[in-house]
């Protein structure tokens, strides 16, 4: 199939490392997200598509166990920085500096957990409508729900989630939706004993969220994976069954000719 596009493998394959790399919040914003998530219906050959969605699949997985185990340690970290407040009027400048890093960081991981769930769900996608038979598959298997929705869904749900625990502390989403807004309301809490443990505790309820919302993440992607290698596996099998009777057609021996009358020409 002729390339439409000027694309390389090894550039796709850098824009979703870019976007699923484990770093600063900025990698996961929306419009990195949209540009990286395109770039799988970008793909003109079917098999580099394919190619780059195996090969994104152990990429994804160990960045999701890499964001838990980070998130994991945020809350850890969070629970000393709780026991030293209740033991002083407010935490020192150059501690408070410490917390903000790690809640600054924490927003970073959500970022990044919803920019995969909306990746996948594009690769899924795009999939469907580039494969009649991976549709036909997902729609025996998935029981009337298919990946992208179940994506969508957990991204509604994680959002719902941090912003009811937001809420309930009488904040809103939008003081925690960027870094900046998110440091300016940390500057804000940071000046009363009360305003810093309320941004820890919310920093630690949050952090426990998401190591449970990034375990179910794994496992649709795991879900994923394992549908992209049964639909393979099975397109092999055709293949392999199509090639098979296609040289068994045509290296049988043909039928003897001799024998019998031949056909006489008559004028």
């Amino acid at each position: 199939m002729p390339h439409r596009y000027s694309i390389s493998h090894k550039r796709l394959v850098g824009l979703i490392a870019c976007t699923l790399i484990l770093g600063s919040a900025a990698t996961a914003s929306a419009g990195s997200v949209t540009g990286a998530a395109t770039e799988w219906t970008q793909l003109a050959n079917n098999a580099q598509l394919i190619d780059l969605l195996k090969s994104s699949g152990l990429q994804v997985d160990n960045q999701l166990r890499q964001i838990s185990q980070l998130a994991e340690q945020i809350q850890n970290q969070l629970n000393i920085y709780t026991n030293m407040l209740q033991n002083t009027a407010t935490l020192p400048d150059h501690i408070w500096g410490r917390v903000e890093d790690d809640l600054n960081q924490l927003r970073g991981i959500v970022d990044q957990g919803q920019g995969i769930a909306f990746s996948m769900g594009s690769a899924d996608d795009v999939l469907k409508q580039r494969f009649k038979s991976y549709a036909e598959l997902q729609g025996n298997l998935s029981k009337g729900e298919d990946l992208s929705s179940t994506y969508q869904t957990w991204s509604d749900t994680n959002r719902d989630t941090i912003a009811a625990t937001l809420k309930a502390a009488s904040l809103t989403a939008d003081q925690f939706d960027g870094e900046e807004s998110t440091m300016r309301s940390l500057r804000s809490m940071s000046e009363t004993a009360d305003g810093q443990m309320k941004a820890l505790q919310i920093g630690h309820e949050i952090a426990a969220q998401q190591v449970a919302q990034i375990q179910k993440l794994r496992g649709l992607v795991s879900q994923q994976m394992t549908m992209v290698g049964t639909w393979l596996q099975s397109e092999q099998t055709e293949n392999d069954l199509a090639q098979k009777l296609h040289e068994e057609f045509f290296h049988s021996i043909a039928p003897p000719t001799s024998g019998g009358e031949k056909m006489k020409v008559e004028w």
